[in-house]
């Protein structure tokens, strides 16, 4: 996994990634009122904490990392503040979300309404944490 993107088109302004990651969220939130594209809800939650927690490593370190790999990026954000290792577990949840909800399987990754119903609750409580860290709590980002 590198430790820096080398897509220069990126930004590197961390409220840019903290802001996408608001609006995956707000697009998984709509597609799961839908009520018929779980899978697509699932991969904007992925979506969401992946650029959050990018958008935070940025504020934190000034760097912007590549990867896609939830438990590795949480993981790099607990170097900044431990606090993230209670994250990990959720990181790992959502891994797998990134590649199986986008691509046709032998074995498809089944996810009902309560799965996504929990990893949306996931989602959200691991935003709101990194917003939280970012912004304070007096300051939060409404989604």
């Amino acid at each position: 996994m590198r430790s820096r993107n080398n897509n220069t088109d990126d930004s590197r302004y961390y409220f840019d990634w903290l802001e996408f990651a608001a609006a995956d969220l707000l697009a998984a939130k709509v597609l799961c009122e839908n009520g018929s594209c779980n899978a697509l809800s699932a991969f904007h939650c992925q979506q969401a904490i992946e650029k959050a927690l990018k958008g935070y490593t940025l504020y934190k370190t000034g760097h912007l990392v590549d990867g896609h790999n939830l438990p590795w990026l949480c993981r790099n954000a607990a170097r900044c503040n431990s606090a993230f290792e209670e994250w990990l577990d959720e990181a790992a949840a959502m891994a797998r979300l990134y590649i199986e909800t986008r691509y046709p399987s032998d074995k498809p990754l089944a996810i009902s309404d309560e799965r996504l119903n929990n990893i949306l609750n996931m989602a959200d409580d691991m935003y709101n944490f990194i917003c939280e860290n970012v912004y304070g709590a007096d300051k939060m980002v409404q989604n």
